[in-house]
């Protein structure tokens, strides 16, 4: 009798830019294919959900967490637009057959699932890619809309110096030169007007009510009336009474997100 492979933790790397980025995939044990979930991490990345990776294996999923460019000790530097392509490249890459072979993957069963700055990530990432079949956005900073304050002033030189403040793990970049790259590219990273992309997929969109980071009712509330606009968007939302790293829900967190994989990439029976 075959004994099926266990779960493990394997490090794995992909190319993005020329640079190499390194991550850690949370394997299920089992023979799979196991549908993937793709974790990105926010700005700088101090929380990275491994916790919620952890919770997606024990769920029956694959479960990927990844370093951009320019961050935590990758070459190259960091800017939203590499976070952007960073994004594309490995959600990409997981579904290539050498790749999902090698894992036990199913790479017709790819999620994309994002934190803070990794929720505009995930949501612009799966608006351009229609083989994603779910995305998530936590506690989401949607760069257009910040982009959109920073016209004033004094916003810009609060922005300026917020941004500045959390560049330890960062390399290659500023704060002024983060607000000046999301001013450029202003309404074209305006959350909202994703929303047509999103027709007949599943969304899910989890605010936060005492976050000073993503406040709920400028990064979360219009996002969600406006992809309520759009009735074909499978969409789901919830807000929830925590700080922008949801630090005391933690386990509501991956029960949502487990739920809702659950019913839109039905994993393997457990």
């Amino acid at each position: 009798m075959t004994t099926p492979p266990y779960a493990g933790t394997p490090a794995v790397s992909f190319t993005s830019g020329g640079e190499r980025l390194a991550g850690v995939l949370h394997l299920p044990a089992g023979d799979g294919p196991h549908p993937v979930v793709v974790l990105l991490h926010g700005f700088p990345g101090n929380e990275r959900n491994f916790d919620l990776a952890q919770a997606l294996r024990r769920a029956g999923y694959a479960a990927l967490v990844f370093h951009y460019r320019g961050s935590w000790g990758m070459g190259g530097d960091y800017s939203w637009r590499h976070v952007l392509e960073d994004s594309a490249a490995v959600v990409a890459a997981v579904r290539e057959e050498a790749f999902a072979a090698t894992h036990r993957l199913d790479p017709s069963r790819v999620a994309v699932a994002g934190h803070s700055l990794g929720g505009f990530a995930a949501l612009m990432t799966a608006a351009a890619d229609p083989a994603v079949r779910a995305t998530v956005s936590v506690a989401g900073f949607d760069v257009g809309t910040a982009a959109q304050l920073c016209a004033d002033p004094v916003v810009r030189a609060e922005c300026v110096e917020a941004l500045g403040s959390d560049l330890l793990p960062l390399r290659g970049t500023s704060g002024e030169a983060l607000v000046r790259e999301m001013t450029a590219a202003g309404p074209a990273w305006r959350l909202a007007g994703l929303a047509p992309a999103f027709e007949g997929r599943p969304v899910l969109l989890i605010g936060t009510g005492r976050d000073p980071v993503t406040p709920h009712e400028v990064h979360h509330v219009p996002l969600v009336r406006a992809y309520e606009q759009r009735p074909h968007i499978l969409l789901e939302h919830t807000l929830f009474p925590t700080d922008h790293a949801l630090s005391d829900h933690r386990l509501e967190l991956a029960g949502t997100v487990t739920a809702f994989l659950d019913r839109h990439l039905a994993p393997p029976a457990r």
